[in-house]
């Protein structure tokens, strides 16, 4: 009897003692097999590409930092971006993109809008709160408080930038010899709206300016370069995408079809982004948009950024990023290439943001000049953003 009573009383002991150590352990285990790297020695930076890269003002479009459960103002030994690693990187802005569902058993090829979602059991897993486990709007507006209250804790450190004010206060601060990150909010595909526009407001006021219209799968407003066809916008993509335009916020195309691309490419008259990816004559996968829709994109004023992981560049060192990135600018021209890491995205790369130097060092290996080198690794960036963030 006594037996039965001490079982009665550990068991469950023991169990709360299970759970909590896996709520503490768990989501750090799942990001490192996520968010990887090659395994490296330090890679060269000749000390002129060390000086240069001082100068430079660098700008990354695509990061799903804020996905994981991290202080990001502290240095982390896992995933590839947080704020003092940003600026041992000498990183100016850095997009925060936001991912709200992600299709079980998610691939380039194709997947199902009716496939289970790998980020609700991850919400659950980190302890969001309950409202982020069935809504995707809440899931968006959560990511976009985890910044604000890192900006919040540490003003020095992070800016948020939500208008162009906000940008050139940054810009300023760099200048005055600060380390101080602009930091972005952008949406990786436009669920969260869940299908009301109404919802496009509130994203706004939560601090989101770029809006990818889909991820891996087709969602209410058109077709996924991943989905079970190639579909275009549907009418509330026509509508969303006229709001973008109209209302100086960024649309980002990556992860869209290509028969969604041609669509708002017959609607806007301002630079589009795709946010990450690669360049298909130089790295041919489907990830990769052919090269007369980044051409398209290019004349619109738009920029392709450059991811780092090897489904997109064929190579995930930094020589192999400044190949594509070569590749990009002999595509598209000078003005139309940046940088877009994909970091802490479940993708594996050569190298995490505070090893930046190391691009630049390739780049000057390659023969580009110091003028494409500071346009690609942040001054297009910023071109954009002075075109499109509300003033």
């Amino acid at each position: 009897m006594r037996f039965i009573k001490f079982l009665a009383i550990v068991v469950p002991v023991l169990a709360i003692l299970g759970i909590a150590a896996f709520l503490i352990f768990a989501p750090a285990i799942v990001e490192k097999g996520q968010n990887t790297m090659l395994t490296h020695d330090p890679y060269p930076v000749s000390a002129d590409a060390a000086a240069l890269h001082e100068t430079l003002t660098i700008g990354d479009w695509h990061a799903d930092s804020l996905l994981w459960k991290r202080n990001l103002l502290k240095r982390a030994d896992r995933g590839h971006v947080d704020i003092p690693r940003l600026q041992e990187g000498n990183v100016a802005i850095q997009m925060f993109t936001v991912v709200t569902k992600s299709p079980k058993n998610q691939n380039y090829e194709h997947n199902s809008a009716d496939a289970g979602d790998n980020i609700t059991l991850l919400a659950m897993g980190q302890m969001w709160p309950v409202r982020t486990w069935n809504s995707l709007f809440e899931r968006a507006v959560y990511q976009a408080q985890k910044l604000h209250k890192f900006a919040e804790k540490s003003p020095q450190d992070l800016h948020i930038i939500r208008n162009q004010r906000d940008l050139e206060f940054v810009l300023e601060q760099r200048a005055a010899g600060k380390s101080i990150v602009g930091g972005l909010l952008g949406i990786e595909g436009s669920h969260p709206l869940e299908g009301d526009i109404e919802n496009l407001d509130r994203l706004i006021d939560a601090g989101y300016r770029m809006f990818g219209l889909q991820h891996f799968f087709d969602n209410e407003l058109g077709g996924s370069l991943h989905g079970v066809g190639n579909h275009g916008l549907t009418d509330l993509g026509r509508a969303v995408v006229r709001r973008l335009n109209d209302e100086n916020l960024i649309l980002d195309l990556a992860h869209s079809s290509p028969k969604v691309a041609k669509d708002v490419l017959e609607i806007v008259d301002t630079p589009i982004v795709v946010s990450h990816t690669g360049i298909y004559n130089h790295c041919p996968a489907k990830r990769n948009y052919p090269n007369y829709l980044m051409k398209e994109i290019a004349q619109k004023g738009g920029v392709i950024a450059i991811g780092y992981w090897a489904d997109v560049t064929c190579d995930a060192t930094p020589k192999g990023v400044a190949a594509t990135i070569n590749a990009a600018i002999k595509l598209l021209g000078e003005d139309h290439v940046s940088l877009g890491s994909d970091y802490d995205g479940s993708v594996r790369v050569g190298y995490d943001t505070s090893e930046l130097a190391a691009l630049t060092h390739e780049l000057i290996a390659l023969g580009l000049t110091e003028v494409q080198i500071r346009k690609v690794m942040g001054e297009n960036m910023i071109r954009v953003l002075r075109d499109r963030l509300p003033e």
